[in-house]
């Protein structure tokens, strides 16, 4: 696997606070008031965008293969378990696991801990879009050309940003039409491990680009249809599991 540039903004800023605002109503209290501590004033929903806003400084440009993790190929939960045991790229994967277990340490500076906090927000919800999991060659879809409204676009900002913007909703509005679930439900979205969670999103992916057709024009009342229930249904995966891996480290 070869890492290459994405370069739209996973669930464009809407999408990233719908995930935020939902991660902030499962919060324990203990998860809660660490999380305030280090963020101070700046709610989840809005610390999610840090992470795509700071691309504009080139200092901060060695994040940018943080947002994903590229696959050649689809592959079956035991391969994509085996291909992540070996995974040794600077990636979605690798970075999650590395600042999770930063974050558990008593130790870690004030700086490590805002810009950790900060980047694991983003990333637990960037891996539920599916084509953050998408191929190399096409860079997560952002070089699969196709018509949007008559707009020419890519496949990649469709998921990012144009369904979801389609609803005409606020993020706070959005989180609330969306945010249904049981205790059940939400202890077995937050047990699944992240190799799950990639897997899952992938198997979409696949979905997503065998969909595309030839002459590249998405009808967007039919492909809304078709494919709002998915976004949805990952945007709030990732909210739920956010709050799941935010509890796990500060709870």
């Amino acid at each position: 696997m070869l890492c290459t540039p994405i370069f739209s903004q996973a669930w464009g800023t809407e999408g990233h606070r719908v995930c935020g605002q939902i991660a902030e109503s499962y919060l324990t209290p203990k998860a809660r008031a660490a999380v305030q501590a280090i963020l101070g004033d700046e709610s989840i929903a809005l610390a999610s965008n840090w992470a795509d806003f700071i691309k504009s400084d080139p200092n901060f440009s060695y994040l940018s293969s943080w947002h994903y993790i590229d696959f050649d190929k689809p592959y079956t939960y035991p391969e994509m378990q085996d291909f992540l045991a070996h995974d040794t790229n600077v990636d979605a994967y690798t970075k999650l696991q590395f600042m999770i277990g930063e974050l558990k340490k008593k130790d870690l500076s004030k700086e490590s801990k805002l810009l950790y906090l900060r980047m694991v927000i983003h990333i637990v919800e960037d891996v539920h879009q599916p084509l953050h999991t998408g191929h190399t060659s096409d860079k997560g879809g952002n070089d699969v050309k196709v018509t949007w409204q008559n707009n020419p676009t890519n496949l990649h900002s469709v998921w990012d940003s144009e369904i979801i913007n389609f609803q005409q909703l606020s993020y706070t509005e959005y989180a609330t039409a969306i945010n249904h679930t049981t205790a059940a439900q939400r202890e077995e979205l937050q047990k699944a491990p992240i190799s799950q969670w990639l897997y899952e999103s992938n198997q979409l992916a696949e979905k997503i680009y065998a969909d595309v057709p030839a002459n590249g024009v998405l009808k967007n009342y039919d492909y809304n249809f078709k494919y709002v229930g998915i976004t949805n249904q990952q945007l709030l995966k990732a909210g739920v599991r956010l709050a799941g891996i935010l509890n796990q480290i500060f709870g």
